[in-house]
């Protein structure tokens, strides 16, 4: 039974200032929903220990409840205490955390987490992020925080604050605006045991390679969705997408990449992590510009599919899938 205190219910906020993570850790803590910035893109957190509180997020996203959600925790500390690391996975997370990393580990006994959280799963997404403000937060909230994308499931993930109000508006009690993202993407989802991606993310596959000194099998789509993410048809805008556009086309909002210009850019010197911090950006604003001059779709140019490229057109090729 949840406390008197998680069950009351919270005033919404609004948009909330740095200097006010106290009063964003107390929404928390009284099982209120509450968008904030990592380094990947605005998450929405709820206290993953309050049952009523992660339901609010399936609620609030429209997100189907076999979906699991990435638990954010302050370090690896508290990481061990919600799962079992192994060798492998304690040496990823001394390398990689702080990050944009988020490993796949057995649940261990007494965890305390909703059974939400993990949709029944015998196993936790769990990550330890970087920004700044994330980290503040976490540390004046004291628990765990189950926390997907602040974005109605299916659409593009929010890298600022105007995002989320665009997306979710009054379904939450508030949004800590922290500004644009750095990084732009989801966090990159790993199983250890046995290793395989879950799914391409923030931090590089070869840079993982590099540290287990192996290449990655990939368990990217598989036929039951066993991390977040997985779902073929994903961060899409509202306009149908298509990809590796090398010319403009009537009716047509285009993004270029490189030597390729468009209305808007992912970018224009080529840099694919220039266009990881700036791809759901460019997403949200395309969709805008389509809407504005009555496009029928939204056009964009290729990307190398090499390092953070790699993630890029995964989020890509899902958005572009058929609804």
């Amino acid at each position: 039974m949840a406390s008197t205190k998680t069950q009351r219910h919270t005033q919404k906020q609004g948009r909330l200032t740095p200097d006010q993570v106290p009063l964003a850790a107390q929404i928390l803590r009284d099982g209120g929903l509450l968008a904030f910035p990592t380094e990947t893109v605005y998450g929405l957190g709820a206290d993953a220990t309050n049952g009523q509180a992660v339901a609010r997020i399936f609620a609030a996203k429209g997100r189907p409840v076999f979906n699991p959600l990435i638990v954010h925790v302050v370090d690896l500390a508290a990481a061990e205490r919600l799962a079992v690391f192994d060798d492998l996975a304690r040496d990823l997370a001394a390398r990689f955390w702080p990050g944009p990393l988020s490993l796949v580990l057995p649940l261990r006994e007494g965890h305390g987490l909703s059974p939400l959280v993990t949709a029944g799963l015998e196993s936790v997404a769990i990550r330890v992020p970087s920004a700044p403000l994330a980290r503040r937060l976490l540390v004046a909230v004291g628990r765990p925080v189950a926390a997907p994308s602040a974005n109605p499931s299916g659409r593009v993930s929010p890298t600022r604050a105007e995002h989320v109000r665009d997306g979710l508006g009054d379904l939450i009690d508030g949004v800590l605006d922290g500004g644009a993202c750095a990084v732009g993407l989801e966090s990159t989802i790993l199983r250890t045991a046995p290793l395989a991606l879950l799914r391409e993310g923030g931090l590089s596959a070869e840079a993982i390679e590099a540290a287990v000194g192996q290449p990655l099998s990939r368990d990217t789509t598989p036929g039951k969705v066993q991390a977040p993410g997985q779902l073929s048809s994903h961060y899409a805008p509202a306009r149908p997408v298509h990809l590796d556009v090398t010319e403009p086309t009537p009716d047509a909002v285009l993004i270029g990449f490189g030597a390729v210009a468009g209305d808007l850019t992912l970018s224009a010197e080529g840099d694919v992590v220039e266009a990881a911090a700036n791809l759901f950006d460019m997403l949200h604003r395309a969709d805008r510009l389509a809407r504005a001059q009555e496009a029928l779709w939204i056009d964009i140019a290729p990307v190398p599919e090499a390092g953070l490229g790699r993630a890029i057109n995964d989020r890509l090729r899902r958005a572009a899938s058929p609804r």
